[in-house]
């Protein structure tokens, strides 16, 4: 059963779902994949609510990491169909046997959390094309699964989201509004992280948004409000625990690349300056990380061709595990190195062709004039900022717009 007290802003993903679960002659598979705290689970769940009529064969919800998919059919099947598989059986005869005798009707089979669907797909076998497969990922399971990539809500859908949690309290939101969106950003519009501090807030009528704020970029991942989650939450881990998940997946290396990642400044990354971060390896190691462990476990975005960004609060979280690693001032140094050569590069007068050039890696370059001060020489320092200054008197100078991402 859903904990959720409002489901918004999933319109749009809950109808091609439902296209993909129908668009095949055999076993239709599809799987909602995204970062944690997405709302993976909770669309799967509000989908098998809003379509139970057409699955007139019944719902079966399995936990891919509790049990082997295998035994949790059959016992689903022993429990909920009173089917009897003969026992001489071995376990995937016994799945196929449920297959041929289940009632009649689609069937809609929910896997939440799968890692490995090569521990899924055997057991598919012999399943007629009236079964629905629905699998929730943080990774890609491969090119002939469907898929729906799940992102973060819009502004409004995460407004909208708060707003139903302090239901109680009317008009909280519209006396702090300018707060009340600020504190959507700061959350990035994860949905776990938009419930968790939503039931926070409902918990403590007095307490206003601005301290809720104050709190979150005090204590940040370590807030209790985004830790634990109630218990009909459907989510059952905390925002720090969500993540934890892939961490745990991650190589050393893998590790090492999202925490420099963490080091720029929350804003689009063009990859070139990642690869001036990392001498020690080559272009080819450094993609491969990238491509095969970042993007695959969505702990990372590509926006578009050679631009990335780490949401919030994964940023968050990566700069929390920084100091778990070794060589952690060496990876600071390194940071601060590359952005004081891109802010010597901009010349006392820039043409606009410069400007655009460089826009992209000014976030990146006052992130260190605001946080890493510590880690560039007095020498440094002052051409750092001279080349920021630079940069912000010569866009002055023209009107033609530079690219800005959001």
């Amino acid at each position: 059963m859903s904990g959720v007290v409002k489901f918004v802003g999933r319109d749009e993903e809950l109808e091609e779902l439902h296209k993909l679960l129908q668009e095949n002659n055999q076993v239709a598979i599809a799987a909602i994949l995204g970062m944690g705290g997405l709302g993976k689970t909770e669309l799967a769940l509000q989908y098998a609510m809003t379509q139970r009529e057409n699955y007139q064969g019944g719902l079966c919800w399995l936990q891919a990491k509790v049990e082997d998919f295998g035994v949790q059919v059959v016992r689903f099947a022993r429990t909920q169909l009173d089917l009897k598989p003969p026992e001489e059986f071995d376990l995937p005869a016994q799945v196929q046997y449920c297959w041929r005798n289940w009632r009649e009707g689609n069937v809609l089979v929910v896997v939440d959390d799968v890692t490995d669907y090569q521990q899924i797909r055997p057991y598919l076998q012999g399943a007629s094309s009236r079964f629905k497969v629905l699998m929730t990922t943080r990774k890609k399971l491969g090119v002939a699964i469907k898929q729906l990539s799940l992102d973060v809500l819009q502004p409004d859908a995460a407004l909208e989201l708060l707003r139903s949690l302090l239901a109680e309290t009317p008009g909280r939101i519209e006396r702090e509004l300018d707060v009340a969106k600020q504190l959507c950003a700061w959350l990035g519009y994860l949905p776990l992280g938009l419930e968790l501090v939503g039931r926070y807030l409902a918990r403590k009528p007095d307490l206003s948004l601005w301290e809720m704020m104050q709190r979150l970029e005090k204590k940040r991942l370590e807030q209790p409000a985004l830790v634990k989650p109630e218990a009909d939450m459907t989510a059952q881990r905390g925002v720090q625990a969500a993540f934890e998940l892939s961490w745990q997946e991650l190589a050393e290396d893998d590790k090492q690349l999202g925490c420099i990642l963490s080091l720029f400044a929350a804003a689009p990354i063009p990859w070139n300056l990642v690869e001036q971060c990392f001498t020690d390896k080559d272009e080819d190691e450094l993609e491969d990380i990238r491509d095969d462990k970042l993007l695959n476990l969505h702990l990372l975005q590509r926006k578009e061709e050679g631009i990335y960004q780490l949401h919030p609060l994964l940023r968050e979280f990566f700069q929390s595990k920084f100091t778990s690693l070794e060589q952690v001032e060496e990876f600071k140094r390194s940071f601060c190195q590359v952005m004081v050569a891109v802010a010597k590069e901009i010349p006392e007068t820039p043409t606009l062709e410069k400007i655009n050039a460089v826009s992209l890696a000014i976030p990146h370059i006052a992130e260190v004039a605001n946080n890493l001060i510590e880690y560039v020489s007095d020498e440094d320092l002052i051409k750092h900022f001279l080349g920021l200054g630079r940069f912000y008197e010569g866009q002055g100078l023209y009107t033609t717009p530079v690219k800005v991402y959001q």
